[in-house]
């Protein structure tokens, strides 16, 4: 199975937070690749800048390898098919990473349950 983490369980596993389950570990664990796109490093600088997070986008980035997973670069197509998706959630960074997954395809993992009503590719953790 091929994974891609929202930006929030991809630093849930980088801090070893206790909100990622043993359930959710145990999925990771199993995946055949594990991707977190390049819009989570983003994400993550533009929230750290606003003080909304504390993390290093720079050691978010270099996090991406030493824990195994691959960078999900966006691309154009990804983009584009933002346009497709329902209103059902606001935030670009979810709707774009909705976007990826549904192309690629992978199963998005989040723990944002309004992400659920978008496709049978989401798993909420």
């Amino acid at each position: 199975m091929r994974l891609l983490l929202d930006t929030h369980v991809f630093l849930w596993v980088v801090t070893d937070s206790a909100r990622l389950s043993e359930e959710a570990r145990r999925l990771l664990e199993s995946a055949d690749v594990v991707f977190v796109s390049s819009a989570s490093i983003w994400e993550i600088a533009i929230k750290a800048r606003l003080g909304k997070i504390e993390a290093d986008p720079a050691r978010m980035l270099d996090a991406i390898e030493a824990t195994g997973f691959q960078e999900l670069p966006v691309l154009g197509r990804h983009a584009a098919w933002v346009v497709k998706l329902p209103l059902h959630h606001r935030d670009p960074f979810d709707r774009l990473l909705l976007a990826q997954a549904i192309i690629e395809p992978m199963r998005l993992v989040t723990g944002d349950e309004q992400l659920l009503a978008y496709s049978e590719l989401v798993i909420r953790v």
